[in-house]
């Protein structure tokens, strides 16, 4: 059973020749994930058969994510915390004649915004997409403040459908995590109205007047330290890859609810000492409604926290490995049950990378098909073992078809040189197959 058949095992578009055609098309785009749709399929009977599945009345975006957010259920189920990371992303369709569409963060712009919900475990491995809205923005009409839904209500929808799911998987603690633009009130009032389902931790970006009048970050700011934690930073955003020593304060507050209440939660402060000159320090001030009275207990929000950075690496391999902004498609109906799509394949292609590098001795047929991990030998110059190898023995070779140089001090292959090994490995599957039915007949 190949992987897009096993993701989409428990897909009901009403026909089974669209369930059929699902599976196949995002088969034909994991395989080629940075072609076009003609480009990924194998003929023009195949192209036409899925642009005509797309512009189906009977299959939506919902329908695909909710087979693979079913899926993505039966991953959670086996860990005991997940890390549900929230954010949204802009996707620029600039100078596309699609209907639907609305303007960027600049007006002249026009694109769509997309606010999955990425899951990952503490140790950083890719789960699934639960949820994902996308949206366009309406014009403004002069002055007027900008009509249509307030956009931060996408941070408090998301918190609900995690709870909910929290209570669905009680065995299993969810952590809803989000950047500075989560820190909204409303999102930690939901939480309280919700029992506390799923836990959350968010950056803050409002220093908050407490009820006694001090301000919260000098409030935390004024206490003793818990202690330090150390951790690698990677490169990223103009910045060098370097160590990172952070004090560590914590306490728990009380803030006004503006609705003649009050929040309890705790906030965290980790704040860079002896940075690097010239290199910014690294504060993050987070909210959370844990009890963090222990260095550990802080560690461990820390790097929750921390894992965030797997949501940018998924909105990566979404633009740049799956080139998603250049998809041209008529309206965005389409575009969404094609985003859909693609987002499964961008969580496939990082799952992929995560799984070669925290459980490297899994066997490579739990991943791959056995004509894709031969393949991996074969363009390689590899004798092909008899025995099905190691997963991270496959993953590195097909990261070196994509430019990976598998030196010593290289390291592990990254997200970017597997996705472009994954076409060099699909063009020769599909010939070698081809050539199969050819000598068969």
């Amino acid at each position: 059973m190949g992987w897009a058949q096993q993701e989409f095992e428990t897909i009901d578009l009403g026909d089974p020749r669209l369930n059929r055609r699902a599976v196949l098309l995002a088969e034909r785009l994991g395989q080629k994930p940075g072609a076009s749709i003609p480009g990924a399929c194998e003929n023009w009977a195949e192209t036409a058969a899925a642009y005509r599945f797309l512009r189906n009345d009977q299959v939506s975006c919902e329908d695909v994510m909710t087979a693979h957010r079913q899926a993505t259920m039966g991953r959670i189920r086996e860990h005991v915390v997940v890390l549900c990371l929230q954010d949204t992303t802009e996707l620029d369709y600039n100078g596309q004649a699609m209907t639907g569409l609305g303007p960027l963060s600049y007006e002249a712009q026009r694109g769509l915004y997309l606010h999955p919900t990425y899951v990952v475990t503490p140790q950083r491995e890719p789960l699934g997409v639960m949820n994902a809205w996308t949206w366009a923005r309406e014009f403004k009409q002069g002055d007027a403040p900008r009509g249509g839904v307030l956009e931060s209500v996408r941070w408090v929808e998301s918190y609900e459908r995690i709870a909910e799911q929290a209570r669905e998987l009680p065995g299993t603690r969810h952590v809803c995590i989000g950047d500075r633009e989560s820190d909204i009130l409303a999102l930690l009032v939901m939480a309280r109205k919700m029992n506390h389902a799923a836990d959350y931790l968010v950056r803050c970006q409002h220093n908050r007047v407490l009820p006694e009048g001090a301000k919260l970050w000098d409030e935390v700011m004024a206490s003793a330290p818990l202690g330090h934690i150390r951790f690698e930073m990677p490169a990223g955003r103009g910045r060098k890859a370097r160590a990172v020593e952070q004090e560590v304060r914590a306490r728990r507050v009380v803030l006004p609810d503006r609705q003649g209440g009050q929040l309890e939660v705790t906030c965290l402060i980790a704040s860079e000492v002896n940075a690097p000159a010239g290199a910014k320090p690294v504060v993050w001030r987070l909210l959370t409604n844990r009890v963090a009275s222990t260095l550990q207990d802080a560690v461990e929000l820390v790097n929750w926290y921390r894992a965030r950075w797997e949501i940018e690496l998924f909105f990566l391999v979404l633009k740049e490995g799956c080139r998603v902004e250049r998809l041209q498609l008529a309206d965005t109906e389409r575009l969404q049950t094609a985003l859909a799509l693609y987002m499964v394949i961008a969580w496939r292609i990082n799952r992929l990378m995560r799984l070669g590098r925290t459980l490297p001795d899994l066997p490579a047929d739990l991943l791959f098909e056995p004509d894709e991990w031969r393949a991996a030998f074969i363009l390689n110059k590899k004798p092909v073992p008899r025995q099905t190898p190691p997963l991270n023995t496959v993953v590195r070779l097909i990261a070196q078809r994509g430019g990976f140089l598998g030196r010593k001090h290289d390291g592990e292959p990254g997200a970017r040189t597997i996705w472009l090994g994954m076409q060099e490995i699909a063009v020769f599957v599909e010939g070698a197959r081809y050539a199969r039915q050819f000598n068969d007949g």
